[in-house]
């Protein structure tokens, strides 16, 4: 069995170490958005409760679906390196870049810079998307997120990325692996409002209609979702988690992350999902239990 951790948004605080030249453009809306309410949201000691379970389940792998950042600062993504490795080795952990970590286009150079390490695939290439085999499941990773104007947090994986993206799950087929994707935006038609959505949505629905995968995960929009969409042979669960970091003074679902048992193979994978998160009496614990792919009898 292959237990995989999935957590997405931790939006880490706080912001500092930045100058108010930083703070030009988009950047000035994001900041006061902080300032006003995501502070107060994303609750640091929280998130340690949530690392601490994911710890104690001591999945095989750990993936984080983006927003590391608040605004896309290079400080912030100084703080994200020192959050990915409590997660733990290198090797057993991944990421995948949301809005605010590409949240403007001087952003790109040290999000690039310093969480290369977390996006790297086996044969040690940097870039997207990745590939990472784990025992009987390849990952594959892709950036959806972009710079884009104020008051906006769409996403796009772009054509190039796309074929790619084709290419790795054929290899995967290929040799025998259960098939994940992991990507920040949720990567079907109506996932999100259109101010926040993936733009080529359809797209990627078409991708999976051709060549299939076994779980699609991603995160964006701080709740939890399951939709199913078509894919080769069968239809595909697209899994959304919320925050890993939202507590009482947030909006929505309160801090969760996912366990999925993974086992069997390309034909008959079994997947099951454990939804874990923080409860108000100051615990983290199990709330349900899901079965996304089940044995043949």
């Amino acid at each position: 069995m292959f237990k995989l951790a999935h957590l997405s948004d931790p939006h880490l605080g706080p912001l500092v170490g930045f100058s108010l030249h930083q703070l030009l453009g988009k950047r000035a809306t994001g900041y006061v958005n902080w300032r006003r309410k995501r502070r107060h949201a994303h609750d640091m000691d929280i998130l340690a409760l949530i690392v601490a379970d994911i710890q104690a389940q001591h999945p095989d792998h750990i993936a984080c679906t983006g927003d590391v950042a608040h605004i896309g600062l290079p400080n912030e993504f100084k703080t994200a390196v020192a959050f990915l490795d409590t997660l733990g080795p290198r090797e057993a952990v991944s990421f995948v870049p949301g809005n605010h970590d590409a949240y403007a286009r001087s952003s790109l150079k040290a999000l690039a810079s310093h969480l290369g390490p977390w996006v790297a695939s086996d044969d040690g290439s940097i870039g997207y998307p990745w590939y990472r085999r784990q025992g009987n499941v390849a990952l594959i990773g892709l950036n959806s997120g972009i710079p884009t104007m104020p008051l906006m947090a769409t996403g796009r994986i772009g054509s190039r990325q796309m074929a790619a993206t084709e290419a790795l799950l054929d290899r995967a087929r290929d040799e025998g692996l259960i098939r994940v994707v992991l990507i920040h935006h949720p990567p079907y038609v109506g996932g999100a409002r259109r101010s926040r959505e993936l733009v080529d949505a359809a797209a990627f629905e078409a991708m999976l209609a051709r060549k299939g995968a076994d779980l699609v995960l991603h995160g964006h929009n701080h709740k939890f979702s399951l939709a199913w969409r078509p894919g080769f042979g069968r239809d595909v669960p697209i899994v959304g988690v919320p925050s890993c970091s939202i507590g009482p003074l947030g909006h929505g679902e309160m801090a969760t992350w996912h366990l999925f048992r993974i086992e069997g193979d390309a034909t008959s994978p079994h997947i099951t999902l454990e939804q874990r998160g923080f409860e108000l009496d100051g615990t983290v614990m199990r709330r349900q239990e899901i079965t996304l792919h089940t044995k043949p009898v």
